[in-house]
C-alpha cells in the first residue's frame, strides 16, 4: 500500500486535474506514480512538463527504455523495473538485453557506450572521464543524445525517488490499495 495517496480526478487536488485528465485522455489508465504526483500539483506539472518535453527529443525509444531500466534498477524502484521491462520487450529488446541494461550495459556496442556514460553519472556521482565521452563522441552519439540522455535520466531518477518514497505499488495494483484504503 502507497505511503502516498493514490490519486485519480476524483480526489486529485484542483491544480493537479487538467494533467490527470490529460493523462487520462490520452493513456486511459492513470499511472500510480501520476496519481501520487497528483498530491503536489506543482510536482505533477514539473514532472509531466520535463517528460513531455523530452517526448518530442530525438532519442529512440529503445535508448530511452534502456536508460529507463538502467536508473529504476540503479535506485531499485520495483514498479519502473517492472513497467520498462513491459515496455523494452514490447519495443524490441530482448531478454538478455534487457538483463543487461539493468546493469548500464548492452550487447550493442553504441548502448553500451551510452549507458556506461550515463552509469558513470549516476554510480560514481562525478564527472564521467574524457575518454568515456570521446568514445560516445566517436561511436556515434551527439552531443544533443548525450544532454538528452542525461536529461531523460534525470526524470527517471525523479520518478524512482518518488516510487521508493511512496512504496508505490506496481501499476495495476491501485484498485486493490484504493479498495483497503476505503475499507
Amino acid at each position: 500500500m502507497s505511503r502516498f495517496t493514490i490519486h485519480d480526478d476524483l480526489s486529485a487536488p484542483e491544480g493537479s486535474l487538467p494533467v490527470i485528465k490529460g493523462a487520462l485522455a490520452s493513456a486511459g489508465q492513470l499511472p500510480n506514480l501520476v496519481g501520487v504526483l497528483a498530491g503536489s500539483p506543482a510536482a505533477l506539472r514539473g514532472y509531466a512538463r520535463f517528460a513531455g518535453e523530452l517526448r518530442h527529443g530525438i532519442l529512440d525509444v529503445p535508448t530511452k527504455e534502456r536508460l529507463s531500466l538502467a536508473v529504476a534498477e540503479h535506485f531499485r524502484s520495483t514498479p519502473g523495473v517492472k513497467m520498462h521491462q513491459r515496455l523494452a520487450r514490447q519495443n524490441g529488446i530482448g531478454i538478455d538485453e534487457v538483463k543487461l541494461a539493468r546493469n548500464f550495459a548492452s550487447a550493442d556496442e553504441k548502448q553500451d557506450v551510452m549507458l556506461r556514460y550515463v552509469g558513470h553519472l549516476l554510480r560514481k556521482r562525478s564527472q564521467p572521464p574524457a575518454a568515456l565521452q570521446e568514445e560516445a563522441l566517436e561511436i556515434g552519439w551527439t552531443e544533443e543524445e548525450l544532454l538528452e540522455a542525461i536529461a531523460f535520466a534525470s526524470v527517471e531518477v525523479f520518478s524512482a525517488l518518488v516510487n521508493i518514497a511512496g512504496d508505490v505499488p506496481v501499476d495495476g495494483s491501485t484498485e486493490e490499495s484504493r479498495q483497503l484504503r476505503a475499507a
